[in-house]
């Protein structure tokens, strides 16, 4: 590979553990650190972080790799663009990897960002006044203007397309985009706020009216080959860093709420644009942070939300606290209406889903009914199963016996057997899952894998491969155990953290790479163990060999290829 050497190099200036502390919290136990997985849903920490090999492994999901694997998967990029950026932050830049990163659509980002520019200059001109003192209006400051760049399309029917078309931009390309419908643009007259992607790049545009027109509020961009609402989240790219350093993310529904909050300081915020959240989102914010505060609006369907959207982050292994708004308060009305200091306190007092949700248990339950009562403490009772904390249990069945005027011991008994059937529940899933992954292997298996093993950390295995000429059947292990040879040749040493990026355009030995180098083995080897993997595998090899020739031999009607044949299965028999 060309520039292995600077690649490694960039590789062993940037410590994983440092790295992946940046995503993920990690502890140290033993030689490894230990996080929640971020690549999926993780309930206890299953990924482990090696810092003298510099690779981390899931145990779960058997995701692994070194900096460059784990940087190119929690930032959603391509292999080159990771390896730039993680150039740059240690000062060594490769010519030769260019940005790739979706340069099939290339054009549509280009015609994305153009057009937000448009816009930009168009709320900066005299048409553009009366839409400056609106946002003046709501709060919205040149430097809030600025920072979510935001803009203007005008009243005039076809200013952007004409614009577009004479820069050379296809008309159906526009079309396809949801920049224009037909030979007219899409966006009329409204306040534009662009929508970005992961990656900071402009995919799409939502427009708001800002007179008393009768058209619809709000009008977002279709959903084009680059754009699908539910696999983006709004402020997603800026609010990074701020996230890192607030160590928690806050979930909003609409833009306006973010670029409200933004304003008195809130800036590690998000929004859906809407009330659902998907698997993609949820996939978003694990990359962000692992501490997820849903601020949804106060009226019923945003509590609804937070009790949906809370179940999937929670089964997602995410930490989740609910920042409590009063009835049909969004959190743009809310710092309107009570200012900074009101809404920084709801957020320090944000409470832990699992309380949000049995609080809402109680909305319209009659306790004058045996039924509804009934219901409402079984649907608690099961909840608690779920809190991983004995004594907020014990505390939280107190208050269900005060409030419904149970007994104590009839509630903790009831509680014990929804708890016992969970924990039945888990273990047969366990169990399971251990028969399925406990398949043991046949001895061949194990000779092969643990003699290529070795080769990755005692070079006299590779010597003694390159001497024998070991040939193994399986085809994954012939091509690993070659490409390993050839890497010790090429570069002199094996090193694991830099064989992974080595190996990253053959993805098909990625899998079997990773299981093997993961084997809990000794580091160093005796000359009698390799001897021994070797005459397992060669016997093996002479075994299988014996049998395809005594099938082939049975098939065959010619007398003197029988012989031949049973000639080839003698000398194997005798070793010759």
């Amino acid at each position: 590979m060309n520039n292995q050497n600077t690649i490694n190099d960039i590789r062993s200036k940037i410590d994983i553990v440092e790295l992946i502390s940046e995503y993920v919290p990690l502890n140290k136990k033993g030689k490894y650190y230990w996080g929640k997985c971020p690549f999926h849903n993780d309930n206890n920490p299953s990924m482990s972080v090696d810092p003298n090999r510099q690779t981390y492994t899931c145990w779960s999901c058997h995701n692994s790799g070194n900096v460059f694997n784990f940087y190119e998967q929690i930032e959603n990029i391509s292999f080159p663009e990771a390896l730039n950026r993680l150039g740059n932050r240690v000062g060594i830049t490769i010519s030769n990897y260019k940005n790739n990163t979706n340069s099939k659509y290339s054009k549509y980002y280009e015609i994305y960002d153009i057009s937000n520019k448009y816009y930009q200059l168009m709320l900066n001109t005299s048409k553009g006044e009366k839409a400056k003192e609106y946002l003046e209006k709501r709060g919205i400051n040149s430097e809030t203007i600025k920072e979510f760049g935001i803009g203007l399309s005008l009243s005039d029917k076809n200013k952007l397309v004409t614009y577009l078309k004479e820069k050379q931009y296809d008309i159906n390309t526009l079309n396809d985009l949801g920049l224009a419908n037909g030979d007219i643009d899409t966006f009329i007259d409204r306040i534009m706020f662009p929508l970005d992607d992961s990656l900071g790049r402009i995919v799409g545009f939502s427009g708001r009216i800002y007179d008393n027109s009768k058209m619809s509020k709000y009008m977002n961009t279709k959903e084009t080959q680059i754009f699908k609402k539910g696999t983006c989240l709004y402020h997603y790219n800026a609010s990074k860093e701020y996230v890192r350093l607030e160590k928690s993310v806050i979930v909003m529904e609409g833009f306006m709420d973010v670029i409200r909050a933004f304003t008195i300081g809130v800036k590690n915020t998000v929004a859906l644009m809407g009330t659902a959240m998907t698997d993609d989102q949820i996939s978003l914010l694990k990359k962000l942070s692992l501490n997820v505060y849903m601020c949804l609006d106060g009226d019923n369907p945003g509590q609804e939300a937070i009790l949906h959207n809370g179940e999937l982050l929670e089964k997602a292994g995410l930490n989740v606290k609910v920042i409590c708004l009063k009835d049909d308060e969004d959190p743009d009305s809310y710092i309107l209406k009570y200012g900074e200091k009101k809404f920084k306190e709801l957020i320090k007092n944000a409470v832990n889903y699992s309380d949000f949700k049995l609080d809402r248990l109680k909305n319209n339950v009659n306790f004058e009914s045996d039924q509804e009562l009934s219901n409402y403490v079984n649907k608690v009772l099961k909840e608690i199963t779920k809190i991983n904390d004995e004594i907020r249990c014990e505390i939280i069945l107190k208050k269900l016996a005060n409030e419904t005027n149970l007994s104590y011991n009839t509630l903790e008994k009831k509680f014990n057997e929804y708890k016992s059937l969970d924990e039945k529940g888990k273990n047969e899933f366990e169990n399971n899952l251990i028969k399925r992954e406990d398949k043991k292997k046949n001895k061949y298996t194990k000779a092969c894998e643990e003699f290529i093993y070795y080769m990755l950390v005692d070079k006299k295995a590779i010597k003694a491969y390159d001497s024998k000429k070991l040939f193994f059947i399986n085809s994954d292990y012939r091509n690993l155990a070659a490409e390993i040879s050839y890497y010790y040749h090429e570069y002199g040493d094996i090193v694991i953290a830099d064989f992974y990026t080595y190996l990253n355009d053959k993805k098909e030995l990625l899998k079997v790479f990773n299981d093997i180098q993961n084997l809990e083995l000794n580091e160093e080897v005796s000359d009698v163990t390799i001897k021994e993997y070797i005459k397992t595998i060669d016997d093996y090899y002479v075994e299988q060999e014996i049998k395809r020739l005594e099938k082939e031999m049975k098939q065959e009607t010619d007398e003197d290829e029988k012989i031949k044949i049973f000639e080839r299965i003698r000398k194997l028999k005798i070793g010759e």
